[in-house]
């Protein structure tokens, strides 16, 4: 019998919304029930062993220009695709992922004003694998420069600003809008156990399926 594929579920949001500590209670949670064997945690852009290269280049020194960007998280997802995400899923494992495509569109379209069309014409000719579930964690973009600056590391991309972040935020709102059965809009606001209650009960739904 053929092994069945492993379910991918993906952390989106502005920064400073709590994708990591979700994606990492979501992850204990998921282990401490099916063992660490059987769930792969990892985060875009890195994720893989050259893509912390890319990951240093993109979000600590930044870039000039938005296509440059652009084309820098596309190579690394096409690493981190082929190397983790889809031999994780081929072997019958959960996949958590902090950031994926919809920030792709999010941070290169609303925010870098790459046309939509573009950015989805190279998502469909590299052909990623699409999640299962997103879970898109919405917070405004004062709260969370609040939470970048008390974290004490602001990086490129947080530096732009709240209006940035501002569009960056509608950009995940409609992308939440236009694909309801795969994105979950959350409320970031709420305390970081209720949160991960919701969301592992969400996860739990389509994993006991």
């Amino acid at each position: 019998m053929a092994m069945s594929r492993g379910l991918f579920f993906t952390f989106e949001g502005i920064d400073g919304c709590g994708k990591s500590t979700q994606a990492c209670l979501l992850y204990k949670r998921l282990t401490s029930r099916r063992g660490e064997d059987s769930v792969v945690w990892t985060r875009e852009p890195g994720g893989w062993d050259g893509g912390e290269k890319i990951r240093e280049l993109l979000l600590e020194r930044g870039t000039s220009h938005a296509m440059s960007e652009l084309f820098l998280f596309m190579a690394d997802r096409c690493e981190h695709a082929s190397r983790v995400i889809n031999p994780a899923l081929d072997a019958g494992k959960t996949v958590l992922c902090e950031r994926y495509t919809d920030s792709t569109i999010a941070y290169q379209s609303w925010g870098g004003g790459i046309p939509l069309s573009r950015i989805e014409e190279m998502f469909n000719w590299c052909s990623f694998p699409v999640p299962d579930l997103t879970f898109f964690i919405d917070i405004g973009p004062e709260a969370a420069l609040e939470r970048v600056v008390r974290r004490g590391r602001p990086d490129f991309l947080e530096k732009k600003g709240a209006s940035f972040l501002e569009r960056v935020r509608e950009g995940f709102v409609f992308l939440s809008e236009r694909e309801p059965e795969r994105i979950v809009r959350l409320d970031g606001g709420l305390g970081i156990e209720s949160l991960a209650g919701e969301i592992g009960d969400k996860a739990e739904v389509l994993l006991h399926r």
